[in-house]
């Protein structure tokens, strides 16, 4: 059976802003910064480098001023993630040229985050992506909870996609479109992103998996079937969904480009380099990385 796969696959590294956000203790300005140096130099070329929102509520991310003055440069797409105008606000005196917006398909999922339900949170949303893009900044939008929710169970997948039509309509240059909970089945990662690569073949459709129960792998085997040929991954699988404690989360940047690469298909990035970003930042973390690639690497 011959299988229709890209020959080449965009990592976008969330590591920095995705994989710290929720790490108990403070990680220092200049340890998020030798990280996010060595994940350039092993090849990353998209990266999620920090978040512009309330320190009271992400104290990790509160340099995030600082890291973006020492990070951007002409050869990545450095994106910041920002909740709202305020935030976009800052990102924008920091001269940030790629930004993130996020909006759960889930209506409880949005009313617990962000006290707001999904129409109210797109409906503000909406009018800030015609701003940015009359600026001529890239606009990421980031669709939460669009297979499951913590709170809701399945979401159907017809929400999924409107929700997704709004954003595309708006003008977003970019939809990742994530299982934030790691709940989904191949057969649905294939059949969503089936959908929307074709519905949507002319805005970038990224897949965000989580590997909460071991099956990210697959489904990012699902989506290539697909048609996608950009993820979102997570040097070291650090980071997570704060509602599965104790899960993995975020899918390890090692073990997918392993399987990319030994599947012929080229990343652009050096394995070994990436295990260097990783021992950069491992001995700031509270927990130990246990991704299967990193692991088998320090006992060879």
């Amino acid at each position: 059976m011959t299988i229709d796969l890209p020959n080449k696959v965009t990592i976008i590294e969330v590591g920095p802003r995705d994989g710290l956000q929720n790490v108990s203790v403070f990680i220092s300005t200049e340890a998020k910064l030798q990280f996010i140096d060595q994940l350039k130099k092993s090849g990353i070329k998209e990266m999620e480098i920090t978040s512009f929102v309330s320190p009271k509520w992400v104290p990790q991310m509160q340099d995030a001023e600082d890291i973006v003055w020492h990070s951007l440069d002409l050869n990545t797409r450095t994106i910041v993630l920002t909740p709202n105008r305020s935030g976009i606000q800052r990102a924008r005196l920091s001269n940030c040229q790629e930004i993130a917006l996020f909006v759960g398909v889930s209506n409880t999922f949005n009313q617990k985050n962000i006290n707001r339900t999904t129409a109210q949170a797109t409906e503000e949303l909406l009018p800030l992506i015609k701003e940015l893009k009359e600026q001529g900044v890239f606009v990421r939008a980031c669709i939460s909870t669009a297979f499951y929710c913590p709170f809701e169970g399945r979401v159907e997948e017809k929400e999924t996609i409107q929700l997704c039509k709004q954003f595309v309509h708006a003008g977003v240059d970019e939809l990742s479109v994530a299982d934030t909970i790691g709940m989904a089945a191949p057969h649905e990662s294939y059949s969503l992103f089936s959908k929307l690569t074709t519905l949507f073949s002319t805005t970038l459709i990224t897949a965000h998996f989580h590997d909460t129960r071991g099956m990210a792998l697959a489904n990012i085997f699902a989506a290539l079937q697909a048609g996608v040929s950009r993820f979102d991954t997570s040097a070291g699988g650090i980071g997570g969904c704060p509602f599965a404690p104790g899960a993995s989360g975020n899918v390890a940047t090692e073990d997918v480009v392993f399987m990319l690469e030994r599947m012929g298909i080229q990343t652009g990035i050096q394995l070994p380099l990436l295990v260097q970003a990783i021992d950069v930042i491992a001995p700031h973390l509270p927990k130990p990385i246990s991704s299967s690639f990193y692991t088998l690497y320090s006992k060879a």
